[in-house]
């Protein structure tokens, strides 16, 4: 083997490694619709990938059929989308728990806040009902997310606990086992 095709295969051997390296530091989070019977719907992905420049986490959504405009997003406490039972009501994807705020500081402060370190940047649906614009939760780390689940709300999102808890997001209405 000449050295030039020599040199052209360990480069194209070096960028197979470094890509594939970046795939095993990405993880797809299958996205389901909630019914208000527990059931679930399929509706897309999003994807988390550490941000380019080591800080936080980034977050790609693929996702269609939901209404448009913003919608609160967070990650939350337990990896179960299942409905839970709440003043003899269910609530879809109640089994999530709350927000992920492992220093307990119960306070909904936004992304960049010293609040639940789970609250991320809103997500913004188009009005054919797709997002696919990323979000980057610079508070993140990749090793955060395994074992919590992925949601997102009805409404917007405000980053505050007032005048509404929670920033007023309402419902949930779609979730992703984070594995």
């Amino acid at each position: 083997m000449n050295k030039r095709l020599s040199l052209t295969l360990a480069a194209a051997l070096t960028a197979a490694a470094g890509s594939a390296a970046h795939a095993a530091d990405s993880i797809t989070i299958s996205m389901d619709q909630l019914a208000a019977d527990g059931g679930m719907t399929p509706a897309g992905i999003v994807v988390a990938t550490p941000a380019a420049d080591g800080k936080g986490v980034v977050f790609k959504p693929e996702l269609k059929g939901l209404p448009p405009g913003e919608h609160g997003f967070h990650v939350h406490e337990k990896p179960d989308c299942g409905p839970a039972e709440k003043d003899g009501k269910k609530v879809p994807g109640g089994n999530a728990g709350g927000h992920y705020d492992p220093d307990k500081t119960g306070r909904h402060a936004g992304p960049t806040g010293d609040g639940h370190l789970g609250d991320l940047p809103a997500l913004v649906v188009a009005a054919d009902g797709t997002a696919t614009a990323p979000v980057t939760a610079p508070r993140l780390k990749m090793s955060d997310l395994s074992g919590r689940s992925l949601m997102i709300h009805a409404g917007h999102d405000n980053y505050a606990d007032q005048p509404q808890p929670l920033g007023g997001g309402g419902a949930r209405m779609l979730c992703g086992v984070i594995r």
